[in-house]
Order: structure tokens, then C-alpha cells, then sequence
């Protein structure tokens, strides 16, 4: 899967071993962040294009156009504010 970070114009491939934030830091793409663990709510993005899921509710309040880096599933190629 493809990973598009659109203020920055860059494509990530994206396997799914880690967390997306995980990766993006690996990539030297660094968001805010504090619990990881979909309680806290700072790594929330917009997401553009593309589907994610959760293996468990986040307790962070989200809007459908937005999601949380360290605890989403990513199920297509997607395209987010970062």
C-alpha cells in the first residue's frame, strides 16, 4: 500500500508490520504525538483518500475525515495532511 503525504509531496510504501506513525518516524517524518495508544488524540490527521479501521474504538474523539497515527489500520492506499 501507498502512503501519500500531501504537504510534504511524499509516497511511502506501506506494509502494515507497524503502526502508521511507527513507520513515519522511520521515514524521519515526525507528527505530534503522546499516548500511542488512540487515547490522547494529538496525532490526529485529516485523511484525504483511502480507508483505515481499528482493531479497537479509539477513546480519542475523531471526525470522519480525520485519524489517529498510532492506532489506525490501513486498508488502502491513503492520502493525508502531513
Amino acid at each position: 500500500m501507498k502512503i501519500h503525504l500531501i504537504y510534504s509531496q511524499t509516497t511511502l510504501e506501506f506494509n502494515n508490520e507497524t503502526n502508521l506513525l511507527d513507520h513515519l518516524e522511520k521515514n524521519n517524518i515526525h507528527h505530534e504525538y503522546q499516548c500511542r495508544s488512540g487515547y490522547c488524540g494529538s496525532c490526529r490527521v485529516k485523511i484525504k483518500k483511502g480507508k483505515v479501521s481499528y482493531k479497537d474504538t479509539p477513546l480519542a474523539f475523531i471526525q470522519p475525515d480525520e485519524i489517529l497515527l498510532c492506532c489506525c489500520h490501513v486498508e488502502s492506499d491513503i492520502e493525508i495532511d502531513l
